[in-house]
Order: structure tokens, then C-alpha cells, then sequence
């Protein structure tokens, strides 16, 4: 839901107005509270989708007031560089709370922590953030917003039900539909007058770049996030405070290449710096294909996540600056929805790919929980029993090649990277 309405929410931000768009924050606060206190599977998922719907609206909004307060290239940049820092440093530390609340409370609690924060925005933005919007907003092309989420939604359900399901019909229709609704979305934004996105923009060789980068980093990082969380879970066996305390060098590693990235530019040039740092998340994938126990995971996901801070932070420093203030939302929902869509397809093609590996390690006529998830096969085994082992070893193997999937992709975005402009 937030990859697929990303766009729209900027878009609207800039006819409609920014700061009112932080109207959102209301709605994120309502589905904190439905999905904390969801008495079914269906009650979490529809909370889970109306979170996405309003978290669509925060992220683009909060890019686009960084164009507007920030008219000079080097503040905008630093200030960029900063909103990336606290978004990675939350999303470190966001797990840690978490893994405490669900060692504590029950497990719908790790939902309340995001009603303060919202809370704070509801009062004090409308005092702290200045309003910008267009002079002479048009009205959204609501035909637009439902291909654009009509293309998303069906082609991940695709991806991923092409390797949990039995029948194949099903996923490639969906399949199918995606990319028919994808096709229809572009030739539609091509013949409108004020369309919901600029297809213009993807004309300049450096936002296509850039935009592609986000796309395959977001896949990246995603996918071999969720698989190690897994890991450090259902392998080793650390509890979920535990294996968030490990998974924190992640968040904080790529806050950090997020922050330093401006002032490294100004020494080695942007294209340099960005290009060297896919090469280092290249290395970090590639300790992460070597059976190397705790360690080498630790080292493999922080090296990754370094290497890929400054592809975030002056990618998009690059995207949001190539277009006129008004037009800032727009182009900030660009860099978000690339971001976004990569971490859906990471989750959905990386995931799909470990889960195949897995699967395929396992012995014919293994019980169907045990070949649904590991944790099912540690629920199903019994501890410390030859088959157990098995499965974990299948699971390590699926893990290895995914990274070795995301090493490959990280040299591919070094490649492509280094054609971007050098100042």
C-alpha cells in the first residue's frame, strides 16, 4: 500500500498542501491502535493496509518541506542527509522497543509505540512546519491512483504466490494484470496535461539512474534484512529482543553512511562516493554468503548497510533537486516509491528465492509445516533432532544465496552509478 500510493501522496501534497497532508498522522494513529488490539488475522491485515495508506502520506511530505525550508544545494543536501539519518536510526531502533514490549506485553503492544510519536506531530507540526502548495492545484486524476496501486498490489501477490502456492494459474494472472495495469498507467501519464507522474523526469539519464538504484538497493536490503532476522530467530535461536539488539548495527551502519555521505562528497565527488559504497555493500553481501556463523552475518549486514548510505542520502538529494520547489512532493514520492517498491520486490523475489532453496533442501514427503517455514520446522521437529538440522541448514543455504543475489546487484548499481554527474 505505501509503494503504491507513495506517488499519489506527493503528488497531492503539492496541489493540496504539505504540512495539511500530515492529516495522516491521525490516520497511522487510528490503525496503530486497530492493529495493537486486532482479535484476528483479518482485522491485523486490514490494520497493516490503512497503515500504509497513511504512512503514504508522512514520508513524501516531510521531502518535499525540506525543498521548500531549504533553498541553498549544500543545506538541502545536509538536511537530507539528516531526515535519512533519523529514518535508518528509527528503523534500528524500532525493533529493539519492540523486541522489549513483545518480552514484556502481549504481542499487539510493539503497534503502540508508533500513537506517541504521531501524537507529537498532530500538535506541534501545524506550529513548526511551514504550508506550501501549488497556486493553481488541479485535481487529481483518480484513474491514475487506481492504475498506479492496481499495478503494485497484483504484481507482488504474483511474485509471491508463484513459490508458497500449488497452482500456477492464480499468480501469473495476477502477474498479467500488473503489468497490463502498469502498461495502461504509463501510456495514460503520457497523454495527460498535469499527470500524476512526470515520465519526463525519467527521461534525464541521472534521476533514471538514481531512481534504478533506489529500486534495486530497496530489493536488496529488504530481502536479505528479512532473511537474517529469520536467521538470528529460528536458527540460532536468539529470542526477539536478543536478535533486535544483534540486528541494530544494520540500521545504525547505514544512519551513518547516510550522515557522512554530504561531507565525503565534497572530497571524492558524489558519483565516486556513491559507486565506492555499492562496492562495499557488495563485499558486506559477499561475507554474508560464507558460512561464517554469528560474526560474519553481523560484519556482512553492517558493511552492507554502510556501503548503501550514500546512494540514499544523495540519490535523493539528487532527485528532489532537479526539480522546481512545486514540484518537490512529486519527485520526493519518485525516490520514496522506487525505495518502497524495491523493498516489496525484495521481499517478495529474494524471499521467493530462499524459500525455494529451502524447500528443496528439505527430503520428499517432509510434513507441509515443516516445508511452509523454519518456524514451523521448529515448532513441528523436535529440538536437537537430524531432520531440525536439516531444515536449518537448508534455511543458512537459502540465506547464502540471496546474498549472493544481492552481491551481484550491488555491483550492478556500482556499475550503473558511476556514470552520475561528479558534482
Amino acid at each position: 500500500m505505501v509503494a503504491g500510493l507513495t506517488i499519489t501522496a506527493g503528488t497531492l501534497g503539492d496541489r493540496w498542501g504539505r504540512r495539511r497532508l500530515f492529516a495522516g498522522a491521525a490516520g497511522f494513529l487510528f490503525a496503530s491502535l486497530l492493529a495493537a488490539f486486532a482479535v484476528n488475522p483479518a482485522m491485523l491485515i486490514a490494520s497493516r493496509a490503512l497503515l500504509g495508506v497513511a504512512g503514504a502520506t508522512l514520508m513524501p511530505s516531510t521531502l518535499a518541506l525540506i525543498s521548500t525550508m531549504f533553498t541553498d544545494a549544500g543545506q538541502r543536501g545536509r538536511a537530507i542527509s539528516l531526515w535519512a539519518t533519523c529514518q535508518f536510526a528509527g528503523a534500528a531502533l524500532g525493533p529493539v522497543f519492540g523486541g522489549l514490549l513483545l518480552d514484556h506485553f502481549w504481542w499487539g503492544s510493539v503497534f503502540l509505540l508508533a500513537v506517541p510519536l504521531m501524537l507529537v506531530l498532530l500538535v506541534f507540526g501545524p506550529f513548526v512546519l511551514p504550508e506550501f502548495r501549488s497556486r493553481t492545484p488541479h485535481p487529481m486524476d483518480l484513474a491514475s491512483v487506481a492504475l498506479s496501486l492496481g499495478t503494485i498490489l497484483p504484481l507482488v501477490y504474483g511474485i509471491k504466490n508463484l513459490a508458497v502456492g500449488e497452482a500456477l494459474t492464480v499468480p501469473t494472472v495476477a502477474l498479467v494484470v500488473g503489468g497490463t495495469l502498469g502498461a495502461c498507467f504509463v501510456r495514460r501519464q503520457s497523454r495527460l496535461d498535469d499527470p500524476l507522474m512526470d515520465l519526463a523526469l525519467l527521461r534525464r539519464a541521472p534521476l533514471a539512474i538514481t531512481l534504478a538504484g533506489l529500486l534495486l538497493g530497496g530489493i536488496l536490503l529488504a530481502g536479505v534484512g528479512l532473511l537474517v532476522t529469520q536467521y538470528l530467530q529460528s536458527v540460532l535461536g536468539f529470542s526477539a529482543a536478543t536478535a533486535a539488539w544483534l540486528f541494530t548495527p544494520m540500521g545504525l551502519a547505514m544512519a551513518m553512511g547516510t550522515l557522512l555521505a554530504p561531507r565525503l562528497a565534497r572530497r571524492v565527488g558524489r558519483a565516486q562516493l556513491i559507486s565506492g559504497g555499492m562496492l562495499l555493500s557488495a563485499v558486506g553481501a559477499a561475507v554474508l554468503a560464507v558460512d561464517a556463523g554469528l560474526p560474519g552475518v553481523l560484519v556482512g549486514i553492517t558493511v552492507l548497510a554502510f556501503g548503501f548510505g550514500p546512494l540514499f542520502a544523495l540519490g535523493t538529494d539528487l532527485v528532489i533537486g532537479s526539480v522546481p520547489p512545486e514540484h518537490a512532493g512529486a519527485a520526493a514520492s519518485l525516490a520514496e516509491s522506487s525505495n518502497h517498491t524495491g523493498g516489496n520486490l525484495g521481499i517478495a523475489l529474494l524471499g521467493t528465492v530462499a524459500a525455494v532453496v529451502y524447500r528443496s533442501g528439505l527430503p520428499p514427503g517432509t510434513d507441509d509445516a515443516v516445508r511452509e517455514t523454519i518456524a514451523g520446522a521448529n515448532e513441528a521437529l523436535p529440538e536437537g533432532g537430524a531432520m531440525l538440522r536439516v531444515a536449518h541448514e537448508a534455511f543458512t543455504h537459502g540465506l547464502h544465496v540471496a546474498a549472493v543475489i544481492a552481491a551481484g546487484l550491488c555491483l550492478l548499481v556500482a556499475a550503473m552509478t558511476w556514470r552520475l554527474p561528479r558534482d
